[in-house]
């Protein structure tokens, strides 16, 4: 995503009430810093002012997001677990640990990716987020996904497949095939607890070719 894609998307934030973005070319996210901040400030927007967030109640905290704000690859998952709204960072639980063994056999750290949910608040009893629920939280992850400007998202797993990619297919019918989202390509691919659920060879190799087919589009 360029600069004035970028541009459009806090353009229509402003013309859809949310008025925290600046528009300016000026000041438009093009160092770290700049794109923490904003960061930051939607961070701030999002536990004020979110639909889903601000109404339901059992959780502790909101799990926004983590990594480089600057990243080229983001990750993005469902929606927080039991350890995430415990710490406040997503994925740092037994998905979270296989998720960074993923990225470390890609040859890149932690903090090199950026890594969010759709969904910022954790469902009761980790359950599955519902489409009214991610329809409600979910456009605050297209404006995380403006500010970072990734080069590739992986989806992991339906919901974030499913949202991004808007559409009703399964992710084992989705995996391993390209998609966009807002001009951005897509790899959809397993969620590390389905992996760790279905520690099978063929599952495996599926992930990890899904993965290399990432590292040969960031090259």
């Amino acid at each position: 995503m360029d600069l004035q894609q970028a541009k459009l998307h806090l353009e229509t934030s402003v013309l859809m009430g949310v008025d925290f973005l600046p528009v300016s070319e000026q000041s438009l996210p093009q160092t770290i810093a700049d794109s923490q901040t904003l960061l930051t400030q939607l961070s701030k927007t999002h536990d004020a002012t979110c639909p889903h967030c601000t109404r339901v109640t059992g959780y502790t905290q909101t799990v926004f997001g983590a990594g480089n704000p600057i990243a080229s690859l983001m990750f993005i998952g469902e929606a927080p677990g039991a350890e995430e709204d415990r710490i406040g960072i997503p994925f740092v639980g037994d998905a979270g640990k296989k998720l960074d063994e993923i990225i470390s056999a890609m040859g890149m750290q932690r903090d090199e990716v950026y890594i969010a949910n759709v969904l910022k608040s954790r469902p009761p009893n980790n359950r599955t987020p519902t489409p009214e629920e991610i329809r409600h939280c979910a456009p605050f992850l297209t404006q995380q996904v403006a500010i970072v400007q990734p080069k590739v998202i992986v989806a992991l797993g339906s919901p974030a497949a499913k949202f991004l990619l808007q559409t009703s297919r399964g992710i084992t019918q989705l995996r391993g095939s390209w998609g966009t989202f807002e001009g951005i390509s897509v790899m959809p691919t397993f969620h590390p607890a389905y992996l760790l659920r279905n520690y099978t060879k063929e599952i495996r190799a599926q992930m990890w070719s899904d993965m290399q087919q990432v590292m040969e589009k960031l090259r």
